[in-house]
């Protein structure tokens, strides 16, 4: 118990994250373009492996859930029997080969995108798993941040 009043204690310190990508009115979120859904990932994926697991994910539920309150309030509001009943439908509905963590292309389908960038990657360089997409997409970004001219 002490670690989940810890995690709930850190996100009170740093915010939600998931906020920033919400529209203040309707508070549905905003298009996501691949930048802004690979800070998501990596911002989430915190271990860098791949997925997004265990405090990963509970961090992930939690700031979802309450991204759609507005003010900084919230993340306390969710407790362990609630995050774990979340928890288990999250993963019945999204994770598709029931590993119980969360991949890349699983996320995708959860949040909204401008452009479904992973599908069209994904025609032109298949991949085994979400650890060879971000090995990938890393030298893709630091190529463009580079200002070097991708074919």
């Amino acid at each position: 118990m002490a670690t989940n009043t810890n995690e709930q204690e850190r996100h009170r310190k740093k915010g939600n994250f998931l906020k920033q990508f919400r529209d203040e009115q309707s508070k549905e979120f905003q298009q996501l373009n691949a930048h802004q859904f690979m800070e998501i990932w990596s911002h989430y994926d915190t271990d860098g492996n791949g997925f997004i697991e265990g405090h990963e994910l509970d961090d992930l539920l939690r700031e979802l859930a309450s991204s759609v309150n507005m003010s900084d309030t919230g993340l306390d509001l969710i407790s362990d029997s609630v995050l774990r009943e979340l928890k288990e439908c999250f993963l019945e509905a999204y994770d598709e080969n029931a590993d119980g963590r969360i991949e890349i292309g699983e996320l995708a389908e959860i949040l909204p995108t401008e452009e479904n960038f992973l599908l069209l990657f994904r025609k032109d360089n298949p991949l085994e798993s979400s650890v060879d997409f971000m090995k990938v997409w890393k030298q893709f970004d630091t190529d463009c941040s580079d200002g070097k001219e991708i074919k």
